[in-house]
């Protein structure tokens, strides 16, 4: 339990994004498990936290400390809430208050709303109540002090303007009417060598160069209304160089140096800027725009330039091209394992191999990442061709040098589009060596194909639904759902598994066979194992938060997650920051992965043991597990998988594979959950041969989390 004197500062992003100043709350509640809870709830957020046990604790509190709001609970061991809220008005504390009360007094809230409370909520109340009435206090507190910040910005405008003049790249002078120069800023002594109280006050023309003083005299009389663009040469202090400028001059309305003046045209406001300085930084912007500065090889834009330009002398001779897309296989990893550098060294030395390889005309570009395009005008032979992509993958296979003298080995996946045959722009020939290199990829790596018109139709639904998924991830598309299961020998429900929905924009509700094998092909499966766990723990906070009865919840995991080396850190981290008890939480994977690598799986699963995690093999009887592995594996529940469940038409026969699973857990003492379980049959028949856990449309549909917590209130009451 946290004292009134305690604090702690936590990640607050999304409800105070907009404060300016990190916001202090107070709760105040006698009740220790009631303190605790809020303080978990908002542990997500950049906020600092004060709890109170009781009123005096709270006063204490709001005479050491700026409080912006105070979450009260108005029944209190000593005083009643409503007395620290006369308390506040009295001694005039900018502070907001939000009513947490289990009162069913109508008078309570009536008192509470006439003391200035934000807003009143009745226990129990839902998270999204609570974190709502939250952020509207904070938004507009934030608001408050935006507004008080604008104030003071516009009384510093007239300090910050000439600021910005003073440290402007261009030099930038005011003139009278007169030509006489009243106001120049610091750029002066950085580019010409004078410094400003040389110039200030002298006539124009003691910048100008001699040769180029009589073109400027007539546009720097004031005679002209609007504005006028020159280029100038103007003469450094030591009168040794001129420099050339582009000159920009104004009338202003008005004479800085004499604000009284009634004179209408008072003076210039003139902006000179160095063109030897915007001619270098022309030439750089030329390179970064057209060249790739990592292995000085053509970027794509300057590379589609290049084809096109080809293509237009290859129509002309009825000429060939061929394209070679390659693509780096584990570079990612190599990257992400080795560091950034080891990565850019292994990206120049393949270009410089690709290079090597190429005739004179021949074009090797960086298309981005690990994507490399060699563009071959004149070329159309298919054995040449081939015997080019060998010679490139055997190039790549060789052996790279990163840091530390580590060697490295990768491959790479090439595709091939041959122009006309396959496109007849940069741009179609470009996609279409993609979309054959991604077949490559998809299969095998470490070699080549050509493209052929199939494979567009299912690349571009690939790449679609790749697009969305990652999409889904940043848009909280993605969704938990539980389906209760059933003990029927007392009706209970008994546990949970939590199940992925991805609500699609378009397709509505999609069900996790329907994506997450996708997800696992294209490398997104940990980043949605990530959300999915960080999601299903919050769940379960909230639902204790809500009062809701405690039932063990599983989720399917990965292998792919399970290979990772921090799995254990991670779970354990997401554990500890949600306080999820042990026997709480389970895991359920599928039986294969006893081939992978067997010794590696049992220490991995007796680690979670360790953490409290029960662990079950989903699907059972559909894989192919060695029984001697799996009586050594730290397993505790078997689940029949809805293959088997579904064969059960009759309860009068026998199905051999049902029976034998069922012996199996029994056996080895584990416990049988079937899942998939429809019909009163299938219920009756797995019940009589010791089958007595039920997880199915029989019972419930997989539900969303708010209906999960009404069902199982009902369920207890």
């Amino acid at each position: 339990m946290m004292s009134a004197t305690n604090s702690s500062s936590v990640a607050f992003s999304s409800l105070a994004q907009h404060n300016l100043t990190t916001p202090h709350i107070l709760i105040i509640d006698s009740r220790p498990r009631a303190r605790e809870d809020l303080l978990f709830l908002l542990s997500d957020y950049d906020i600092r936290l004060f709890t109170a046990e009781n009123g005096e604790q709270a006063l204490q509190t709001l005479r050491t400390q700026n409080i912006d709001l105070i979450l009260l609970e108005i029944s209190l061991p000593d005083m009643n809430g409503l007395e620290i809220m006369d308390f506040i008005k009295s001694q005039g504390y900018d502070t907001h208050t939000i009513i947490l009360s289990e009162s069913t007094d109508i008078q309570a809230p009536i008192e509470a709303l006439k003391r200035g409370a934000f807003s009143y909520l009745r226990k129990p109340f839902s998270t999204e109540e609570l974190l709502s009435s939250v952020r509207n206090v904070l938004d507009a507190r934030a608001f408050e002090t935006r507004h008080r910040q604008m104030a003071w910005q516009l009384e510093c405008s007239e300090k910050m303007y000439r600021g910005l003049v003073d440290n402007a790249p261009d030099i930038i002078f005011t003139l009278d009417h007169e030509g006489t120069i009243t106001y120049i800023n610091q750029r002066v002594t950085a580019i010409l060598g004078y410094p400003v109280d040389e110039l200030t006050g002298r006539h124009y023309s003691v910048l100008m160069s001699d040769e180029d003083f009589n073109r400027a005299h007539p546009l720097f009389s004031n005679k002209y209304k609007s504005t006028r663009h020159i280029e100038l040469s103007l003469k450094s202090e030591a009168e040794k160089e001129s420099y050339p400028f582009s000159i920009t001059i104004m009338n202003m309305a008005f004479n800085p140096a004499a604000p009284a003046s009634t004179e209408r045209n008072a003076g210039a406001y003139v902006i000179a800027r160095d063109l030897s300085e915007k001619q270098r930084a022309a030439e750089i912007i030329s390179y970064h725009k057209n060249y790739d500065l990592l292995t000085g090889l053509p970027n794509r834009s300057h590379l589609t330039k290049q084809i096109d330009t080809e293509l237009q002398r290859l129509r002309e001779i009825n000429g060939g091209m061929t394209l070679l897309f390659v693509d780096l296989d584990r570079f990612k990893l190599i990257n992400d394992t080795m560091g950034h550098l080891s990565g850019d060294l292994l990206l120049q030395q393949a270009g410089l191999r690709l290079k090597e390889l190429v005739r004179t005309g021949d074009i090797v570009s960086r298309l981005g990442s690990d994507e490399f395009l060699i563009a071959l005008p004149g070329l159309r032979d298919a054995a040449r061709i081939q015997e080019i992509a060998g010679q490139c993958l055997k190039a790549i296979q060789k052996p790279f040098a990163l840091q530390d003298d580590a060697n490295v080995l990768i491959t790479a996946s090439i595709g091939i589009a041959i122009y006309p045959e396959h496109g007849l722009s940069a741009a179609e020939l470009i996609a279409n060596a993609d979309i054959a290199m991604y077949q490559v990829k998809i299969k095998n790596k470490n070699d080549f194909c050509f493209y052929e018109d199939s494979m567009i139709r299912n690349s571009h639904a690939k790449i679609s639904l790749e697009q969305e998924m990652r999409r889904a991830l940043e848009r909280n598309q993605l969704e938990m759902y539980y389906q209760p299961q059933i003990d029927l020998k007392t009706g209970e429900i008994v546990g949970a598994e939590a199940l992925m929905r991805w609500n699609h924009p378009e397709k509505g509700v999609l069900s996790a066979g329907e994506f997450l094998p996708y997800a696992e092909e294209i490398g997104l499966i940990i980043p949605y194992t990530d959300w999915m766990l960080g999601c299903v723990c919050r769940d379960m906070m909230a639902a204790r938060l809500a009062g809701s009865r405690t039932i063990p919840v599983s989720i399917n995991m990965s292998p792919q997650y399970l290979d990772r080396e921090d799995c254990i850190e991670k779970i354990q981290e997401v554990f500890s920051h949600y306080r999820i008890p042990q026997g709480l939480f389970g895991v359920e994977i599928t039986e294969n992965i006893s081939i992978r690598n067997p010794h590696h799986a049992i220490a991995l699963l007796r680690r979670l043991n360790e953490l409290g995690v029960e662990i079950a093999i989903d699907d059972f009887g559909i894989g192919y597990s060695s029984l001697a592995y799996l009586r050594k594996f730290p397993i505790q529940t078997i689940k029949i998988d809805r293959a088997f469940v579904s064969e059960i038409q009759h309860d009068t026969s026998e199905f051999p594979v049902v029976l034998a699973i069922i012996s199996i857990a029994q056996g080895l003492g584990m416990k049988l959950i079937a899942e998939g379980v429809e019909t009163e049959i299938q219920a009756r028949y797995l019940q009589n041969w010791g089958c007595h856990i039920m997880q199915g449309y029989l019972y419930h549909r997989p539900l969303p989390l708010q209906p999960l917590i009404t069902l199982l209130t009902s369920q207890a009451a």
